[in-house]
């Protein structure tokens, strides 16, 4: 959670700028320039008196005000990320100045077409897809394409690629761009009198609803394959082609018209009637333990063994664990503060047993970060049981615990690997494995497991997905193997959990320069992806709240909790079939925004998580501390 925090901390508390005479002008050369992805601008900056003079010898520190484009190192060199306009920065003597950066996409390098068949009855349409690559491997995005074809008669092809099977024989079919040039051969046979017919004619759904399209074709009294063209009239929907089906979503109630072109003079068509989603429901406080004397962080609750509930969150530059007992949820009670040698208590844990309790280190003193084992024979008042450092010296960011087998997967700051450590014997645990990506430059954030699977949160290099005990890539909870892995173009890759056949991203982006105790304008939303193919996940939806943030997330009963920084806390519909915009879809169910006069930063929250425990919502906000809420019907109204 918070990548940047600890960098930002480490920076502040060891390096101090030499005093220095503020300039009247910082100029930076050239002032404007474009290159392409993974290439490099070298930028120069001087500072001028009030005579316009040179000032010699100062000294100028460079920033990337736009890291997910470009990064800037300390000599002014730019390395272009992704394609955009950077603003990079120099300061000298607290003046600053920027320039744009304009950073071109990669033109594509290979081009792949695919056709779903090569064999079209005359008469018919055939969509052409053409995926575009660049000399990364990487796809490209919207390139300018030109489509041929060396016989129009037999087929031809318009300029979005749609391939018009006109009589029987041979033709070739012809994609270029960017100087690549690509090519197939279809076969068109003769037109056995095709009719066309669709399902549904006519639906209704909700906003946020999906309604499948299913168009078939007949021939000589037998189904046939077709190949519709999908079309939409009216405003604030979408479909798309998915193997043949027309999927279409909403994001306003209206009446709909969805078509499909089967031939070159063949159409079908159906209409939706959709309806708004009308969430009828609310968050209300229940309760509130106030921590305003510092930041907080991750929260865990769970029943002790005595009986009573209890809710540990941990603190960000500072050294304490919070204990509270929150058997009464409207009047949570600080029982206990656990001291600890770190600079931040990033994450806290709790074995499914409820006796064991684990918190994670970063910061230490002594350097040997690791992380923690409590004994919680005594909830209200935890006691350290061990201590484990040995491969962990580097800091510990995460943690989840498998109970089943007494296992421990701990994020490594030092080696950016997942490290499984066994607590069999939690008096002294002991490492037993590890994975992790080849590289070090590489940022790793976040692990979860659930069902033989971990999803691990590899920042730049997106969502990882190991086998550590489902048994379809030879993995055990011991040894890791990997499965699968996707990444974004903007990367941050943050979070992430699985429910049913999705897996919910989450990615962090904090502005350049931020300040713990002041209020941090956060970005950064939830990617959607089905896992159904765990080998191949593809992004379907996007949760994206404007101008705020996501963190940490929780699902329970077909509901996304999402701790939204300055957005709040945040509870979202996912049921059924889940596409498109779910923001715009109205899927949102209700909001709080966590914050109030027991806090380090004014009217501005930054909810951290959720977890629900005995049917209430238990959230950290980083500048005010625990929140219970609950999720309640409004009374609906009748006339």
């Amino acid at each position: 959670m918070m990548q940047g925090l600890t960098a930002l901390f480490l920076v502040t508390a060891f390096q101090v700028a030499p005093a220095q005479v503020a300039p009247a002008q910082v100029v930076i050369t050239p002032e404007r320039a474009e290159i392409e992805v993974t290439q490099t601008a070298q930028l120069q900056a001087r500072a001028l008196d009030g005579a316009g003079r040179t000032i010699t010898g100062a000294a100028v520190r460079w920033i990337a005000s736009t890291p997910e484009l470009a990064t800037v190192d300390q000599a002014g060199l730019v390395t272009a990320l992704n394609p955009g306009v950077a603003k990079i920065t120099a300061v000298i003597g607290g003046q600053p100045a920027s320039v744009s950066v304009v950073i071109r996409a990669l033109p594509p390098a290979e081009l792949r077409l695919e056709v779903p068949s090569m064999e079209p009855y005359a008469g018919q349409v055939v969509p052409m897809a053409v995926r575009a690559f660049n000399r990364l491997g990487e796809p490209v995005a919207d390139p300018v394409l030109m489509f041929e074809t060396s016989d129009p008669s037999i087929a031809d092809v318009d300029a979005a690629g749609l391939i018009f099977a006109r009589r029987q024989g041979n033709a070739s079919i012809s994609v270029s761009g960017a100087g690549v040039r690509s090519s197939t051969t279809l076969s068109v046979r003769p037109d056995p009198g095709v009719s066309y017919s669709l399902a549904p004619t006519e639906a209704r759904a909700r906003t946020g609803d999906v309604v499948r399209f299913v168009a078939t074709a007949e021939a000589e009294g037998r189904t046939v394959r077709a190949f519709p063209e999908w079309s939409l009239s009216g405003m604030g929907a979408q479909i798309e082609n998915e193997r043949g089906e027309g999927v279409f979503v909403a994001e306003r109630p209206g009446t709909y018209r969805v078509t499909a072109r089967m031939g070159e003079n063949d159409v079908v068509s159906g209409v939706v009637l959709v309806e708004p989603r009308g969430n009828d429901a609310e968050l209300i406080q229940v309760g509130r333990g106030g921590i305003s004397e510092h930041h907080s962080g991750d929260v865990w609750v769970f029943e002790g063994l005595d009986g009573r509930d209890y809710a540990y969150i941990g603190t960000f530059l500072w050294d304490w664990m919070k204990v509270w007992d929150v058997t009464d949820p409207a009047n949570p009670v600080l029982t206990d503060s656990l001291q600890l040698d770190a600079r931040r208590i990033n994450d806290v844990k709790i074995h499914p047993n409820n006796r064991l309790g684990i918190v994670t280190r970063e910061g230490a003193s002594n350097r040997r970060n690791g992380m923690v084992l409590l004994d919680l024979s005594e909830p209200a008042h935890p006691t350290i049981l061990s201590e484990y450092t040995e491969t962990l010296t580097g800091g510990v960011h995460n943690v989840w615990i498998s109970g089943e087998h007494e296992l421990v997967y701990a994020v490594h700051n030092g080696t950016r690997a997942v490290h499984v450590i066994d607590i069999s014997d939690p008096a002294a645990p002991t490492e037993v494995g590890r994975w992790g990506i080849d590289n070090e430059q590489r940022s790793l954030h976040d692990v979860i497991v659930q069902d033989g699977y971990a999803y691990v949160s590899y920042w730049d290099d997106g969502a990882v997905v190991l086998d550590v005990g489902a048994g379809t890539h030879g993995g055990t909870p011991r040894t890791p193997t990997f499965v699968s892995q996707f990444k974004y173009p903007i990367g941050n890759t943050h979070v992430a959990w699985r429910h049913g056949r999705y897996l919910f991203v989450g990615d962090e982006i904090f502005p350049a320069g931020w300040d713990a105790d002041a209020a941090i304008h956060a970005r950064g939303y939830i990617h959607v992806l089905d896992v159904s193919d765990i080998e191949n996940p593809v992004e379907v939806a996007k949760y994206e709240v404007p101008e705020a943030g996501a963190h940490n997330v929780w699902v329970d009963d077909d509901k996304l909790y999402v701790g939204y920084y300055q957005g709040g806390l945040r509870v979202l519909d996912i049921s059924g079939e889940l596409r498109g915009d779910l923001y715009a879809q109205g899927r949102e169910i209700a909001t709080i925004l966590t914050t109030d006069d027991q806090t380090t930063t004014p009217n501005w929250p930054m909810t951290w998580g959720a977890q629900i425990f005995k049917g209430r919502i238990y959230s950290s906000d980083l500048n005010s501390g625990l929140w219970i809420t609950e999720l309640r019907e409004r009374p609906r109204v009748v006339f």
